[in-house]
């Protein structure tokens, strides 16, 4: 047995906690981590109390939006943005945090994470999101592109 990296490990927990995601279209995890400890995690689905997509349809399906267009029409919150706000919640401090996720953050999670003080995202897939790019390098945001892990 192979011990993995801190790296690793931590994508490896983003993609149980993206198990949990009620999004009919893609499932995203992302942690929160600061001296190789988990503060929080958040997976994309729908607000607290209210109706999750799996159970009443897509939005986005429905209307035929593009995925990394439109961001505004979703029930879901994202990924990103349930792991910052359960931080804030629980009065976990975040700032210089370090994000993983299994894919990378769109203009408006970039946004929030710039906001709060994150300075480096690990993440293993794509998104389409030019804005998010553009965000991204003129924050100087590290961003590292982890390789899937080949089972």
């Amino acid at each position: 047995m192979t011990r993995p990296s801190w790296e690793r490990y931590f994508i490896d927990i983003t993609h149980l906690v993206a198990k949990r995601s009620t999004c009919i279209r893609r499932q995203v995890g992302a942690i929160l981590v600061k001296d190789k400890r988990v503060l929080a995690t958040g997976y994309n689905g729908a607000p607290s109390g209210i109706a999750h997509c799996q159970d009443v349809g897509c939005l986005r399906e429905k209307e035929k939006v593009p995925s990394g267009e439109r961001h505004e029409l979703c029930r879901g919150s994202h990924a990103e943005q349930n792991a910052i706000v359960q931080a804030a919640t629980y009065g976990i401090p975040i700032k210089d945090a370090i994000l993983f996720c299994t894919n990378l953050p769109c203009s408006i999670c970039i946004k929030m994470i710039i906001n709060a003080g994150i300075k480096t995202v690990f993440y293993e897939e794509g998104y389409p999101d030019a804005l998010s790019e553009k965000l991204i390098k003129e924050s100087g945001i590290t961003l590292t592109k982890v390789q899937k892990d080949v089972k």
